[in-house]
């Protein structure tokens, strides 16, 4: 009868059952797919890893950048360049992104002395190698949100990390040099007269050539400019954001929009601005 099961010598026999050949077929296959999706995972795993390693190490690269900034701008015609290593990220340069407007009191209210527009350079990230999640902020430095630092030793830019998305250019985890602003005070007698200076310093990064030949940012110091102002009682400096339809709004920057300066009446105000060209992927 077909289909009947026989025994012979202990042993069963179906003839409906699979052929070795057909069985080792199936069981070749299923160990090939199994490899496929580990390969497919582990090459995953690596990726990230990578990323994150890269991304770690970028934010060190940032952060020599802003310093490197300071080091060029005060000096006309100084030049350095500085040179990062890269799989799955890219610098980019964002010009006109922020606007400082300064104004000064004289006794009877504020009148504008200056405006800066500045660029920022980021290093951008697809969110699909790296990701911290949307709305993510980190300062790298300094640690507080104020465009102005006080001091000898304060930084002229700010440093941090933001995944914001959806953005214009894409969508990325980004680490971002900002420039910002340094004061300085001093008094100084001459004679039985006593002054108060108060000096500021601003590098405006402005756009170079950007032929991305390698992996490198170099900043130029074109120029140094100054305004002065005496008989000062007040300063103040408003932050405006140009391109804020595109996403480089207040919340990407993440500053305080005015900073108000009381001096000491009849003070000397200084306001230093130094023009640093940037160009990405240009060696010299």
């Amino acid at each position: 009868m077909k289909g009947k099961v026989r025994s012979h010598g202990g042993l069963k026999k179906d003839n409906r059952a699979v052929s070795p050949a057909i069985s080792t077929t199936i069981l070749t296959s299923a160990i090939v797919v199994l490899l496929i999706v580990t390969i497919v995972f582990a090459n995953n795993f690596l990726d990230q890893r990578m990323a994150e390693n890269e991304f770690s190490a970028v934010k060190q690269f940032m952060q020599t950048v802003g310093l490197q900034v300071d080091d060029v701008a005060w000096t006309i015609g100084r030049t350095q360049t500085i040179r990062y290593t890269s799989k799955f990220g890219h610098v980019n340069f964002e010009s006109v992104a922020l606007n400082y407007s300064v104004y000064v009191d004289k006794g009877s209210g504020y009148e504008w002395l200056a405006n800066y527009s500045v660029g920022i350079l980021m290093f951008n990230m697809p969110i699909n190698k790296y990701s911290l999640g949307n709305n993510y902020f980190e300062r790298v430095f300094p640690s507080d949100d104020s465009f102005l630092q006080t001091g000898a030793s304060a930084p002229v830019c700010h440093v941090y990390v933001i995944e914001k998305i959806p953005m214009n250019d894409g969508n990325f985890i980004r680490i971002v040099v900002v420039p910002s602003i340094r004061m300085l005070n001093s008094t100084i007698l001459t004679g039985e007269k006593e002054t108060n200076y108060y000096k500021f310093y601003l590098p405006v990064l402005t756009s170079g050539e950007h032929p991305h030949h390698s992996q490198s940012v170099t900043l130029f110091a074109n120029s140094v400019s100054v305004k002065t102002e005496d008989g000062v009682n007040a300063v103040k400096i408003n932050v405006g954001f140009p391109k804020a339809s595109l996403g480089f709004n207040k919340e990407f920057f993440n500053f305080n929009e005015t900073e108000e300066i009381d001096v000491p009446d009849g003070s000397v105000v200084e306001f230093y601005s130094s023009e640093v060209i940037v160009s990405i992927g240009f060696h010299v």
